[in-house]
């Protein structure tokens, strides 16, 4: 009694069980499975029931008989399998993906009287894995020229003279509006150069007051001024035998670009209290978005410098200017930042597509970015709308948007996008300037500026 008891109970056990469960006798034939089986497979219990488990095709199969009576399947052999991970046909023709176990079963003689396995549906983790391999695949940029994306005449353009300067060492500025991918451009004449061991040093000038901007370019000794405790080489030394990038060169002051002008006509430099020169080789690329014409027509900065840094110029386009890209920068920011948040959203609505060919994006690149940071942020359903984009980008698109008569517009807008990511960020500033595009001071003046107060949310 107690024995039909137990049968029973492991019969409701087994059909329990999510895995899916056969039974085969030594011919490979099938005399029992679970509801899993019947379910992942789409064959009724009584359908597999007296077939042989080749019905359903799976791709692991070994066929080991010769000869008559001995057992057809390696697993008779083998004696079990651990793991394997396999493909077999529904009954739809759609192919499982499952992991296999199995092992043999003897009566209490220890004779083989068949085997029983085990499958675990894993078609979801291999979809998803499909997928990220693709989001890999895009991330890696293979349609790109060294990182950067664009199909446009425009951008055909600056390839070829990035590739002409790489072949050069002669000093490279690069011209552009802010947010156009400039330093991009930069690290691409770099890596177009060949050999990786080349250094590539960065450097923004407008990041640094004077004293330490001179001590960051050209290094200092001990005791050069207070808080220099020890002796420091600085970024030209560092970059020796490869590129150094001054980024924001037009911010420069007059006592230092008479120092980078020495540097340039002697190739040596000296560190902060300290007279002796340093011979170092390097080849300077750098970029500004303001007028360096008429910066020395103003006094701001010295013409023999400007002549000399201005030898190969190249001119980033303003994203207005290559339209044409926008689709494919947008697919890129897109697929990028799904990857990154894991958000089941599918894809960029064709009104939305339209809106970001329309928009004049001052930010350029940048913003677009951005935009898709906040678009992340704001969507909920399946497809990114024009209205998940900031209001800035969604209102620019209305009569008077970029007119003088549209800035309470603009400023209502840039209060709508900073409370919307204020709330979907739970009041974290930091995260807030990440999905605006801008800095954590900018987001506090916004708050400053438009009476908005938010108290950030603790994790308990």
């Amino acid at each position: 009694m107690f024995e039909q008891e137990q049968n029973n109970y492991w019969k409701t056990v087994v059909d329990t069980i999510q895995d899916g469960i056969m039974i085969v006798d030594t011919g490979g034939t099938i005399i029992s499975v679970n509801r899993a089986l019947s379910e992942m497979t789409g064959y009724a219990k009584a359908e597999l029931t007296g077939q042989p488990c080749s019905v359903l095709n799976c791709d692991t199969c070994e066929i080991a008989r010769a000869r008559e009576g001995e057992h057809w399947c390696v697993l008779f052999r083998t004696g079990s399998m651990k793991m394997r991970r396999c493909t077999f046909m529904r009954r739809d023709r759609v192919h499982v993906h499952v992991l296999k176990n199995a092992s043999l079963l003897y009566d209490k003689n220890g004779k083989v009287m068949g085997a029983v396995e085990t499958m675990t549906d894993i078609s979801e983790i291999v979809a998803k894995d499909t997928q990220i391999e693709a989001f890999r695949r895009e991330l890696r940029l293979e349609d790109a020229f060294h990182g950067i994306l664009g199909n446009s005449a425009p951008m055909q353009q600056i390839f070829d003279l990035i590739g002409n300067a790489a072949h050069s060492d002669a000093p490279v500025i690069i011209l552009g509006e802010s947010g156009t991918g400039k330093e991009l451009v930069a690290k691409a004449i770099h890596d177009a150069k060949g050999n990786a061991a080349r250094p590539f040093v960065k450097v923004n000038c407008a990041a640094l007051n004077e004293s330490l901007l001179e001590s960051e370019l050209f290094g200092h000794v001990k005791g050069a001024f207070t808080g220099a405790y020890r002796s420091r080489e600085g970024r030209f030394e560092a970059a020796r035998g490869g590129d150094i990038f001054l980024d924001e060169i037009g911010d420069l002051p007059l006592s230092t670009q008479v120092k980078l002008l020495r540097v340039l006509e002697e190739k040596v430099v000296e560190r902060v209290g300290d007279n002796k020169p340093i011979h170092t080789d390097v080849r300077i690329i750098s970029a500004t978005n303001r007028n360096l014409a008429e910066l020395v027509r103003q006094g701001h900065f010295r013409e023999d410098l400007f002549y000399r840094i201005n030898v190969i110029p190249i001119h980033v386009p303003p994203l207005r200017e290559r339209v044409g890209d926008i689709p494919l920068l947008a697919d890129f920011f897109f697929r990028r930042i799904q990857l990154r948040s894991g958000k089941e959203i599918r894809g960029i609505s064709r009104e939305a597509m339209h809106l970001l060919m329309e928009c004049p994006w001052p930010g350029n690149v940048r913003e677009l970015k951005s935009a898709f940071e906040f678009a992340f942020v704001s969507c909920t359903g399946g497809m990114i709308a024009p209205h998940h984009f900031p209001p800035t980008v969604f209102r620019d698109r209305r009569p008077g948007g970029g007119s003088r008569e549209g800035k309470k517009e603009r400023d209502d807008a840039k209060k709508e996008a900073l409370i919307r990511t204020l709330e979907a960020t739970g009041g974290n500033q930091s995260e807030a300037a990440r999905i605006l595009g801008v800095s954590r001071v900018t987001v506090w003046n916004r708050m400053k500026k438009y009476n908005v107060r938010f108290m950030q949310k603790l994790d308990t």
